[in-house]
């Protein structure tokens, strides 16, 4: 009879980082990338953000894979459908190995803690928020997609102390195929009443003018 097992073993995981943590800094980012992007290429987006105070780090999912049939082109994912549940076990200890390293010891209340995920990164984000080991000022879910609503993926009572925001393109293929854009942004406003949603004209992509337009406007209405 065949029998399905798991072994759990070593892995060396990639991440990139921008900036560097010292006693000057105040603000750290954790961003995550989407499906079929490297992180080497998706931190281009936030070099803009770095300064003496702020610091980025981009984490690169577990996965890899050939995007097209010429084996050129490669991606990361995060996950599958396929031993969802173990892949979402490993990714969390790694990001949260990953959170102790950058933090080196120290108090997390210390910095602004903004967590971006883009695309399959914003799933990722809020399992990584939900599963209590770290701490978030700020959560941003840049396009993503939850077909089974945002409770599916984070409890909502964990979110009513976190800045909250939920920013799409207007012409984002991915969108365009949903039956009622207008609906699932309100099912979502209504699970998470502090949801902030941003639009803008443009496609399946983190434009960094936006980015800095919705921080302009955080900070102001704060």
């Amino acid at each position: 009879m065949l029998q399905e097992h798991h072994l759990s073993v070593r892995r060396t995981a990639r991440y990139y980082t921008l900036g560097e943590l010292t006693s000057q800094t105040k603000n750290i980012w954790f961003c995550l990338h989407g499906f079929g992007q490297l992180a080497r290429y998706f931190s281009r987006k936030f070099e803009s953000l770095v300064n003496e105070e702020t610091v980025v780090i981009v984490p690169e999912g577990l996965s890899r894979l050939y995007l097209n049939g010429e084996f050129q082109r490669v991606g990361a994912s995060w996950l599958t459908r396929e031993a969802k549940d173990e892949e979402i076990a490993d990714f969390l200890a790694y990001l949260n190995t990953l959170y102790d390293r950058i933090l080196k010891g120290q108090a997390p209340k210390q910095f602004h803690i903004t967590l971006l995920g883009f695309s399959q990164g914003g799933a990722t984000a809020c399992r990584w928020l939900n599963d209590g080991h770290i701490r978030a000022n700020r959560l941003i879910l840049w396009a993503g997609f939850f077909p089974n609503g945002l409770t599916d993926v984070i409890d909502s009572a964990k979110l009513t102390s976190v800045d909250m925001h939920y920013v799409y393109g207007k012409q984002d293929e991915y969108f365009n195929l949903l039956d009622d854009v207008d609906a699932y942004l309100l099912r979502m406003q209504e699970e998470v009443p502090n949801l902030q949603i941003t639009d803008f004209v443009g496609g399946h992509r983190v434009e960094p003018e936006i980015l800095h337009k919705l921080l302009l406007t955080t900070t102001h209405k704060a």
